[in-house]
């Protein structure tokens, strides 16, 4: 869900667009228009903001309606949801509307823009007649319930420049031909359908197309051979579907490429060496799919695939590098050292590799990265002094085999907001030092041999509105002692909601002021020596 400020930010531009054709000249709307408009508004069974209230037959749609913006001879141009607040403070209103979608609207045959998103309960078919509005360039009916296929019409909409559809309940297969002459579409978004069956071969006709969104559908089959001479592309998201065989050679012809998602699917093959061309590339993710062979010299996300060999050096080229991740493969040593050298690097994962690092590597400290995941690398020992001045705001070095006691310099560490060290052999206390970890606010040590008290943790300083706890996973440790009768009245874990302290011989009993950590959702504490019963407060909340 979008935030409130990007919300705004929406539905200003939107606003904006009808501003912009009005004319306070133009003639009296069209009675064909406000015909059609009316029926818009008679398909809808609930609208609790009552935003189509100025829609009456009373009124010209031209000059009093919201969302309505026509030309000067009085034919409507523009239709957008309300949703601009008529209130001082300018807040958004709910958008939301009951019904169903209108076929009249393909009366107004002046259409240039329309948009019905995120009306959220809109539930109906599209109309097929939509495909007939020859001078619509801009359809958003995103974000709702509609159900059905994309009407074949739609291959009449020739001076279509965006296409939103995403965010509803469509499905069946895109009808094969229905790109052929869009050739002035530049944003296609088809996510979070039900879509399956391949990806339309007319797709590679879309020769003005700059961002394409089909993720979180069912679609099957191969990527076109000849999508890379879409050269005008910057965006591409084909994730979450069912696709499978090898990655297009031509893709390595996008030069205008900033993202590339292609991550949770079938993909199988090796990666082509021509994806070295994407030399715009800044957010690349592949894991989850089926790829074999070795990495070439290219870009970010692999995880989660079967990739052998060593890191290539020629990594430390790519100037532009922010993340580089690389988990759940069977690469081995070395780490090319001049990784260091990339000047923008900002996320380093090389976790789940049989790397045998031993230690972390001191060349590491030169790093500007803010969050470095070394999970299960083949760690061993004592945490390198060196961290101590570092500046990670994430650090994973869990199922390693660091040992030894938890430094007091942990807490010159100020700057960690999630910390994870679990699965090690760690045998000390929890130092005083802890508490300075100011903007800590997820932390997983469970399973180590720590032991003591939990007041270093529960007793951290914060720094609003950062700091205070998420999550705290101390289970399968030694702590011991009574858990703090005032544990819910500690200012660091009152957004708490997952708490787990279970297999540790705590004693004494559950302090009723658990009831006061309101946005607690999971609390574990089997296998502790804890006794009595569980407070009814508790169950107040």
């Amino acid at each position: 869900m979008a935030s409130p400020i990007v919300v705004l930010t929406m539905i200003f531009g939107f606003f904006f667009v009808s501003a912009s054709c009005l004319s306070p000249t133009s003639d009296a709307c069209h009675p064909v228009d406000q015909a059609a408009l009316l029926d818009f508004k008679a398909k809808i069974t609930d609208d609790p903001s009552d935003l189509l209230k100025s829609w009456n037959q009373t009124t010209d749609c031209c000059h009093s309606w919201a969302g309505i913006a026509c030309n000067p001879s009085g034919r409507v141009v523009s239709v957008s949801r309300p949703g601009l607040a008529d209130t001082p403070d300018g807040f958004y209103l709910d958008t939301s509307m009951s019904g169903t979608l209108s076929p009249w609207l393909a009366n107004i045959t002046y259409l240039e823009f329309l948009d019905l998103s995120e009306l959220k309960e809109l539930g109906s078919f599209i109309p097929p007649e939509f495909g007939y509005l020859s001078r619509l360039t801009h359809l958003y009916l995103n974000t709702n319930k509609l159900i059905g296929s994309i009407p074949a019409t739609f291959q009449n909409l020739h001076k279509l420049e965006k296409l939103y559809l995403d965010e509803n309940q469509l499905s069946g297969t895109v009808p094969s031909n229905i790109f052929q002459h869009l050739t002035s579409l530049s944003e296609l978004g088809l996510s979070d359908n039900q879509f399956s069956g391949p990806i339309p071969s007319s797709i590679v006709k879309l020769v003005s197309l700059t961002k394409i969104d089909i993720s979180q559908n069912s679609f099957s089959g191969c990527i076109p051979q000849s999508f890379g001479d879409l050269k005008r592309l910057v965006s591409v998201d084909f994730s979450n579907n069912q696709l499978d065989g090898e990655i297009p050679q031509s893709i390595g012809g996008l030069s205008n490429l900033d993202t590339l998602f292609l991550h949770q699917n079938q993909l199988n093959g090796s990666i082509p060496p021509s994806i070295s061309g994407l030399v715009s590339l800044r957010f690349f993710r592949l894991y989850d799919n089926k790829l074999t062979g070795s990495i070439p010299s290219s870009i970010v996300d692999f995880s989660n695939n079967n990739l052998i060999g060593q890191i290539p050096s020629s990594f430390a080229n790519l100037r532009s590098l922010q993340s580089l991740e690389l988990s759940r493969n069977q690469l081995n040593s070395p780490i090319p050292r001049n990784l260091s050298r990339l000047p923008f690097l900002q996320s380093l994962d090389l976790s789940f590799n049989p790397l045998g690092l031993i230690s972390i590597p001191d060349w590491m400290q030169e790093l500007k990265v803010f969050d470095l995941q070394l999970a299960s690398t083949g760690i061993e020992g004592q945490l390198p002094k060196w961290l101590a001045s570092s500046s990670f705001s994430t650090l994973v070095l869990s199922n390693n085999d660091l040992t030894g006691k938890l430094p007091t310099w942990i807490g010159n560490m100020t700057e960690l907001a999630f910390l994870n060290l679990s699965n090690n052999a760690f045998y000390s206390s929890i130092p005083d030092e802890f508490k300075n970890l100011t903007r800590l606010m997820d932390l997983d040590i469970h399973s180590h041999m720590f032991s003591g008290g939990l007041e270093s943790i529960f007793k951290k300083r914060f720094e609003d509105p950062i700091g205070r706890y998420n999550s705290i996973d101390v289970s399968h440790n030694y702590f011991s002692g009574p858990i703090d009768d005032n544990i819910g009245d500690e200012p660091s874990l009152s957004r708490i909601y997952y708490l787990n302290l279970s297999n540790n011989p705590l004693g004494g009993t559950i302090p009723k002021s658990v009831a006061k950590l309101t946005e607690l959702r999971t609390l574990l504490l089997s296998n502790t020596s804890l006794s009595g019963g569980i407070p009814e407060s508790i169950f107040n909340y």
